[in-house]
């Protein structure tokens, strides 16, 4: 699977570039992610991305130019790609559209900054908004960084173990207790069950308990 990622801050993504899951995958080429400057689109001596809103306002707006600039080269290079602007205005993201995403050769993540994009852009040239949540960041790389994590959790061979899907929210529920070696620490013991080594007595324990920790913590999703 192919990342374009446009951006006005490149080198912070070198930070799952470099490390954990997502860097272990670029080196099976199993994913690649391509960072793409904004600044290089621009028609301006300066450089500039940005300019003051039409109606007046604080901060500036990031013009359709560059960002369709940018757009169209990546599409050249790869005509399939869907553009994912990262947007506190768009779906939340969740399990689900991870795993709808993870079904997609190529997707091009537009990060915004200031107080985001020019409409046109949205009506134009992005075929979906994607939120992380209903709070406001300072901009989309970090957005962006977390769809690209999450997303590539479900692409084959990304995970040694394939089990390791049946995380929290894979079937609508929070994970079960996890628990390792010592088998007692501080007085606290480790369920006799888990012990036990009878595997549909541990697989019930299991089940029982992430609806158990889905009704603690997330009565929400039980409502679903």
């Amino acid at each position: 699977m192919r990342f374009d990622i446009i951006t006005l801050f490149p080198d912070m993504f070198s930070a799952i570039k470099e490390e954990g899951v997502v860097a272990r995958a670029l080196k099976k080429l199993l994913l690649e992610i391509h960072t793409w400057q904004l600044r290089d689109f621009t028609d301006n001596k300066y450089r500039n991305v940005d300019d003051k809103p039409y109606g007046g306002g604080a901060g500036m707006v990031m013009q359709v130019k560059p960002i369709r600039n940018c757009i169209n080269q990546i599409k050249q290079e790869n005509p399939k790609t869907k553009v994912i602007y990262l947007s506190p205005q768009g779906q939340k993201l969740t399990h689900q559209l991870a795993d709808e995403i993870s079904q997609l050769e190529s997707v091009t993540l537009l990060c915004g900054r200031y107080e985001g994009v020019d409409e046109r852009v949205i009506e134009r040239d992005v075929d979906m908004e994607i939120s992380i949540g209903d709070y406001v960041i300072s901009g989309g790389e970090l957005a962006a960084m977390v769809l690209i994590d999450s997303v590539s959790r479900q692409v084959p061979g990304v995970l040694g173990n394939a089990q390791s899907l049946n995380d929290s929210f894979a079937n609508g529920l929070l994970d079960y207790p996890h628990y390792t070696r010592p088998e007692i620490i501080d007085a606290q013991q480790v369920p006799e069950v888990l012990l036990s080594g009878h595997q549909a007595n541990i697989d019930e324990w299991r089940a029982d308990q992430a609806h158990k920790n889905t009704q603690k913590k997330r009565q929400d999703l039980i409502k679903k």
